[in-house]
């Protein structure tokens, strides 16, 4: 037993403490997917899971006082995700932290330790008719705590917006070990920081998420979804038409034809748009009438589905963008502007060095996913028209050799000095997941 170890086992508890060489033993999976989120020359000791904010909070201020470096993870979904972080010697879970600590049904909030998994709470949640409006990768293992680091909001985006939209609450351990809280349910907030947009999407760079207040929503009376292809032009106009008229989607997403293939079979389609209506009946079958009569004016093939159809579809879509085959591929973040997502897609349907690519898009927000077998210059080649289109991407899951030879993150905007100086703010150390955000933060 390391002398790191051993130091954390007087803190929590032997149970609590796992050396490197066991977790490989135990969890073989858990130990994969945190080597993708580290340099191949770091050596971590440890893993340690903490079972509430307060032994988190004492965990990090022995490793603050000791300067040790610290990932940050809950179940490791999204582990390979972001840069690779830089001379870690203790990863950090939340996964025992995953405890209800509060629903009010009547006011509609749920208030949750940050290791709970989204499956189980949206469980507990259905049992008083509400859920939680996320639609994450990997909804069966991510953890809340993984969902709001990353930001991961997914199709329903579109209805209810992002992480930040109903995030209304959270306590962190910072990284000196001193805990605080902002927004709902709060008796103190820190330094005027909004905690909770800061940390939505911080990847874990800024301390550490402990507990979480969420907004809800009521579960839909009714749900049904329309399928549009066709070539590019139609979907263009039926996607600009959709988002201009009073109707109100719970989900928009483009599809690239390597999409509808893998989901449909092939029907010769440039490519696909789905609609999802959800809430009264009355007002989901007016809805999906009207997209039904779009399709047919434009001469777009369109299908119709409800109940496990229409569930098998959305989980089928998820699949298709979590799915990792046995060899390597890149999995990146885009984001042009809403207009041209359709002129994006055909764009990389004509880039041969990518094909075949599966890319899906958020119609409002222009939001999408790209997973594919490329090489670097390929990557390269989109980013530059993404970023020529006034958009970005962001290379989210690739082999560790590709990381290292470029900018995952590749962000060229204006804020990253703001950014810089919240991490020396927070992390003057630098001992919170070091290279794995913006800028190398």
């Amino acid at each position: 037993m390391s002398a790191i170890a051993q130091t954390f086992e007087h803190i929590l508890g032997a149970d609590a403490v796992c050396s490197w060489e066991t977790l490989n033993a135990i969890q073989p999976s858990l130990q994969s997917q945190i080597a993708q989120a580290i340099t191949p020359e770091t050596q971590i000791d440890c893993i340690i899971y903490p079972s509430t904010l307060a032994e988190l909070a004492e965990a990090i201020a022995c490793a603050h006082t000791q300067r040790w470096r610290v990932l940050l993870c809950g179940s490791g979904s999204k582990l390979h995700w972001g840069g690779l972080a830089q001379g870690i010697q203790v990863v950090i879970s939340t996964a025992r932290m995953n405890r209800l600590i509060e629903h009010a049904a009547g006011d509609m909030t749920v208030t949750v330790e940050a290791g709970m998994r989204f499956v189980e709470l949206q469980a507990l949640l259905a049992k008083s008719g509400q859920f939680l409006t996320a639609d994450p990768a990997y909804p069966q293992i991510a953890t809340v705590g993984g969902i709001v680091a990353t930001a991961d909001t997914g199709a329903l985006r579109q209805r209810y917006g992002g992480i930040r939209e109903f995030l209304i609450g959270i306590s962190i351990a910072r990284t000196d070990g001193q805990t605080a809280k902002a927004g709902g349910r709060v008796v103190k907030n820190v330094a005027g920081y909004d905690l909770m947009k800061l940390f939505t999407g911080s990847y874990g760079t800024l301390g550490a998420i402990g507990e979480l207040t969420f907004r809800l929503y009521p579960l839909p009376a009714a749900s049904r979804t329309v399928v549009l292809t066709g070539d590019a032009e139609a979907i263009a106009q039926a996607t600009s038409t959709l988002r201009a008229s009073g109707l109100t989607p719970t989900a928009i997403e483009l599809l690239s034809a390597e999409a509808v293939k893998a989901l449909f079979g092939s029907r010769g389609a440039d490519l696909g748009l789905i609609a999802r209506f959800q809430g009264i009946e009355i007002s989901v079958e007016k809805q999906t009438e009207q997209v039904l009569k779009i399709s047919q004016t434009l001469g777009l093939s369109s299908v119709d589905l409800t109940d496990d159809p229409e569930n098998s579809l959305w989980h089928q879509r998820q699949e298709l963008m979590e799915h990792r085959p046995p060899e390597p591929q890149i999995f990146c973040k885009i984001g042009v502007l809403p207009a041209r997502v359709v002129e994006t897609l055909v764009k990389l349907a004509g880039l041969p060095d990518l094909a075949p690519a599966i890319a899906t898009f958020h119609a409002s927000s222009g939001l999408g996913t790209v997973r594919c077998s490329a090489s670097l210059q390929s990557i390269l080649d989109l980013r530059q028209i993404c970023q020529a289109q006034s958009g970005f991407l962001t290379v989210l899951e690739a082999p560790i050799a590709i990381k290292q030879k470029l900018d995952v993150w590749g962000y060229s905007g204006n804020s990253l000095e703001i950014m810089r100086r919240l991490k020396q703010q927070f992390d003057s150390e630098n001992l919170f997941s070091p290279g794995r955000f913006v800028g190398g933060i």
